[in-house]
C-alpha cells in the first residue's frame, strides 16, 4: 500500500504546482517509483540528494534492442515456408549449406533409383530369352523358340582388329569420354555415318530402356551411361555390349552371330568378318548377309573406311582384305517355332527359368501320339467354316493333347486356352452336383412343365414337357427348365461355391437364373479341369504342361484338396453316364465305362462335349470367332462324335466284332418284337439318327435339311423342324 500511496502523493504535489508552473499532473517516473519504500519517511522533509539524478538510457535502450531482436526471431520462427517473407534476409552461408543437402539428397535417391531400375546384373543377362526346345514325353522334339544366344565374349581373347571394327563404326573415342560423347554425335550429324550414341549409351538403352524415341528416354539414357561408367570399367562396357546386341537371323551376341554366319568363334575371325559383323548393329535385318549380302558388303566397306581414317589400318590392307564367304550350316531347324501347345507351355516355362546364354531343352506333358490322333480326328470332321478346340488331360491335369484351332499358320489364336466361351448344358454337371451335396437323390423329382412366369423364361429342346421328371432324367435329356428350377431350390450361392471349388474361375452373378444353362463364359482349359476333378475324385486339379514329381509331406499339408463323398460321387457319375448312354450324348457311346455331357448354347452358337473315360479327360468345342451361329450344331452331334473317335483312338478300343451266325437256333418259345427304347439312336459316323416314337420312325442326318418319317400313313418326306433358342 505504501507504494500505491506514493504514487497518489506524487500526483497531488504536481497538482498543486500545475496552476502556478504549468506541470501536467501525472505520477512519479518509473525509475522513481523502483526506489525503495522507507515507512519512516516524511514525504514534507527535503530529500538528501543522490549520487545522480539522470536515468542510465543507454543501458534500457540495449534491453529494449534485445527485446526486439527476439521479437524478431519469434516472428520469423512463425513463418512459414509457402510465406514470401520466410526466403528473405537468408545468408550465402544458409543457401549453400541447404544446396549441399539437397545435392546430397539428390544423390542419395538417384543411386537408389538406379539401383533398384538399373541394375548393374542386368547388363551381365541376354537381352532376349535364349532358345528353348520342347520335348513331348517320350523325348520326341515337339517344338523349338527363342532367339539364338551363346556364352559372353572377352575383350581380352577378342583379336585387336575385331574390337577395333566396332570402335571405329560406333564409337571412336570409347575409351576417354565418360559416356556421352558430345563430339562424337557433331561428327556423325556432320558425316552422316558413326553412331550419335556412345556404346555405354547403346548398352543402357537395349539393357534397361524401350526403344522409345522421346527426350524423357533420352535423358534416362544418359543418366544410366553415367551410371554404368561409375561401376564399370572399359572393358567390361564392351563385353557386356558385344555379348548382347542383336546382329539378326536371330542372333543375339557376337559369338551367336560369329557361328551363324561364319562358322567360327569370335576369338578366329578375320579382319573382313568382323568389319562385316560390326556393319549390321545399325540395322540387323536390313543388313543381314544371309538375305541381303550387297547391302551387307556396302555396309562392310563403309566400316573399313572408317578403320583406315582412324589409323587402324593402311589403305593397303584395307584394299588387300578379300570378301568374306557366308558359311551357315544346316542345324536342326525343321521343328516348328510354335504350335498351340507351345505358345502356352512356354510362358509356364519361362516364368521358373533364370536368365542364361544357354540353351534349355524341356520335356513337357504331351504325348506325340496323342496329339498326333487329335489332330486328325479334327481334320477328318464335318466343320464347314467353324473352328474347334479340344484338350485332353490326364485325371491329374497333365495336358496331353492340345488343339486351338483348324490351322495354327492361320491363326495361332488358341481358342483352347484364350477363347472364353459359354459352357452351356455342361455347366449343368455343377448345379446337379450342388443339388446332391444338398441332400437330394437322383430318382428324385423335379417339375418339367414350361416356365410362364418371370421375365426369364427358357424353353426345352423340341418343346419336350412332363409333369414330373427325376434329377437323372433331367441331367440325361438336358431338360433346362428341371435345371432352373433345381438352381433356384438348391441356391445360386451353393452352385457357384462348388463350381469354384472345382477351379472355375468365370464371373458368376448370384440369383441369375440363366447360370443354370452356362451362361458364364470360361475357357475350355477351364471347364475340361473341372471335370478332370470329378473323374479323379480329387479337385481342384490345375492344368500342367510339365512333369511335377510327388508331393512332398509339406506340399501335402499346404495344398488344399477336397474331394466328394462316395456316394455322391457315385451319384454323379451314375447321371454322366446316362447323358451319354441314353440322353442328349449318345453319339459318343463307347464300349466301356464312359461319362460326359453335352452342351450348347443359345442360337447354335457354341457346341460343345466334355467327359472322361478311362485315364483321360476331353473337352472338345466348336465354334465360330465371329459368335454367329453355327446352323443347328449342337453338342450331342460333331462334338460328341470327335470326342468318341478320340477316344476311340487314344484308350485303343476296337470295334466290337460281329456276332457269329448260330446254325442251330434254339426255336423255343415264341419270337417277340424286340423292345426298343424310344428317343434318336445314332447311326453310323456322319450324322444319322433314328427316332422312334410311338406313331412312327424318323431318320434325319446333320445339315441334311429334310427327314424322312414312316409312320401310318406311309413313307412321307417333310422339313426339319426349326431348332429351340434354347437348345441343351
Amino acid at each position: 500500500m505504501a507504494l500505491f500511496d506514493r504514487f497518489w502523493r506524487g500526483s497531488r504535489f504536481r497538482a498543486k504546482r500545475r496552476g502556478r508552473d504549468q506541470l501536467p499532473a501525472g505520477f512519479y517516473p518509473l525509475y522513481e517509483s523502483m526506489r525503495p519504500i522507507d515507512p519512516d519517511e516524511d514525504d514534507d522533509l527535503p530529500r538528501r540528494p543522490r549520487a545522480s539524478s539522470k536515468p542510465d538510457f543507454a543501458a534500457w535502450d540495449a534491453k529494449l534492442g534485445l527485446v526486439d531482436e527476439a521479437l524478431h526471431v519469434e516472428q520469423r520462427r512463425r513463418l512459414r515456408w509457402w510465406q514470401r517473407d520466410y526466403w528473405r534476409d537468408r545468408s550465402r552461408l544458409w543457401w549453400t549449406g541447404r544446396g549441399i543437402m539437397a545435392a546430397l539428397a539428390l544423390f542419395i535417391v538417384l543411386v537408389g533409383w538406379l539401383t533398384v531400375t538399373a541394375p548393374l546384373s542386368k547388363s551381365l543377362e541376354p537381352i532376349a530369352a535364349a532358345q528353348v526346345t520342347l520335348l513331348a514325353s517320350d523325348g520326341t522334339p515337339i517344338a523349338r523358340s527363342g532367339a539364338i544366344v551363346e556364352e559372353p565374349v572377352k575383350v581380352a581373347d577378342l583379336p585387336p582388329h575385331v574390337v577395333q571394327a566396332f570402335l571405329a563404326i560406333e564409337d571412336r573415342r570409347f575409351y576417354s569420354h565418360w559416356g556421352i560423347d558430345p563430339r562424337g554425335i557433331a561428327r556423325a550429324a556432320w558425316t552422316g555415318y558413326g553412331g550419335g550414341s556412345t556404346i555405354t549409351q547403346q548398352l543402357a538403352k537395349f539393357t534397361f530402356l524401350t526403344p522409345e524415341q522421346s527426350l524423357s528416354r533420352k535423358a534416362r539414357e544418359a543418366l544410366i551411361a553415367f551410371w554404368l561408367e561409375a561401376w564399370l570399367t572399359k572393358d567390361e562396357i564392351l563385353e557386356r555390349y558385344l555379348s548382347n546386341a542383336y546382329f539378326g537371323d536371330n542372333q543375339y551376341g557376337l559369338r551367336a552371330a560369329s557361328l551363324h554366319y561364319f562358322y567360327r568363334q569370335p576369338e578366329k575371325l578375320r579382319p573382313e568378318q568382323a568389319a562385316m559383323l560390326a556393319g549390321l548393329l545399325q540395322a540387323p535385318s536390313r543388313y543381314a548377309p544371309t538375305k541381303h549380302y550387297d547391302k551387307a558388303k556396302a555396309r562392310m566397306d563403309l566400316v573399313i573406311k572408317s578403320m583406315v581414317d582412324v589409323g587402324y589400318l593402311t589403305s593397303a590392307e584395307a584394299r588387300a582384305l578379300p570378301d568374306p564367304r557366308i558359311d551357315v550350316r544346316t542345324r536342326d531347324d525343321n521343328l516348328p517355332t510354335g504350335t498351340y501347345f507351345a505358345d502356352w507351355a512356354l510362358p509356364l516355362a519361362r516364368e521358373g527359368m533364370e536368365a542364361s546364354y544357354s540353351r534349355q531343352v524341356l520335356r513337357t506333358t504331351l504325348d506325340a501320339r496323342l496329339q498326333a490322333l487329335a489332330n486328325r480326328v479334327v481334320a477328318r470332321a464335318p466343320l464347314g467354316g467353324a473352328q474347334v478346340a479340344l484338350v485332353a488331360m490326364r485325371r491329374n491335369g497333365e495336358v496331353v493333347a492340345m488343339v486351338g484351332g483348324r490351322d495354327y499358320g492361320k491363326s495361332p489364336f488358341n481358342r483352347a486356352t484364350q477363347a472364353r466361351r459359354q459352357p452351356g448344358s455342361t455347366f449343368k454337371t455343377f448345379v446337379y452336383l450342388a443339388a446332391l451335396e444338398a441332400g437330394w437323390e437322383p430318382d428324385d423329382t423335379i417339375p418339367n412343365t414350361e416356365i410362364t412366369q418371370g421375365s426369364y423364361r427358357p424353353k426345352n429342346a423340341r418343346g419336350s414337357y412332363s409333369e414330373k421328371i427325376t434329377l437323372k432324367d433331367a441331367f440325361a435329356q438336358s431338360s433346362n427348365v428341371a435345371a432352373v428350377r433345381l438352381l433356384q431350390a438348391v441356391g445360386s450361392d451353393k452352385v457357384i461355391r462348388t463350381a469354384r471349388e472345382f477351379g472355375i474361375t468365370a464371373p458368376m452373378a448370384e440369383g441369375d437364373p440363366s447360370l443354370a444353362l452356362g451362361t458364364s463364359a470360361m475357357t475350355l482349359m477351364e471347364l475340361t479341369a473341372a471335370y478332370a476333378g470329378i473323374a479323379a475324385n480329387e479337385y481342384p486339379v490345375e492344368p500342367h504342361a510339365f512333369p511335377r514329381g510327388e508331393r512332398s509331406w509339406w506340399e501335402w499339408l499346404t495344398t488344399r484338396s477336397d474331394s466328394l463323398s462316395r456316394g455322391t460321387h457315385e451319384d454323379l457319375e451314375e447321371m454322366l453316364r446316362a447323358a451319354i448312354n441314353r440322353g442328349t450324348g449318345r453319339n459318343a457311346v463307347l464300349p466301356i465305362a464312359n461319362f460326359g455331357k453335352t452342351g450348347t448354347t443359345q442360337d447354335y452358337r457354341d457346341a460343345l462335349f466334355v467327359g472322361y473315360a478311362g485315364d483321360l479327360v476331353v473337352g472338345v468345342w466348336i465354334g465360330n470367332d465371329d459368335n454367329s451361329p453355327l446352323g443347328g450344331v449342337t453338342g450331342g452331334s460333331t462334338p460328341a462324335r470327335i470326342w468318341r473317335d478320340f477316344m476311340r483312338g487314344a484308350l485303343k478300343i476296337e470295334a466290337a466284332p460281329r456276332p457269329k451266325a448260330d446254325e442251330t437256333p434254339d426255336p423255343e418259345g415264341p419270337i417277340q418284337q424286340l423292345d426298343i427304347e424310344g428317343g434318336e439312336i445314332p447311326l453310323g459316323q456322319d450324322g444319322a439318327t433314328l427316332s422312334i416314337d410311338g406313331n412312327g420312325v424318323t431318320l434325319s442326318q446333320d445339315g441334311v435339311p429334310v427327314e424322312l418319317r414312316v409312320d401310318q400313313g406311309g413313307v412321307v418326306v417333310k422339313p426339319v423342324p426349326s431348332p429351340s433358342p434354347t437348345p441343351p
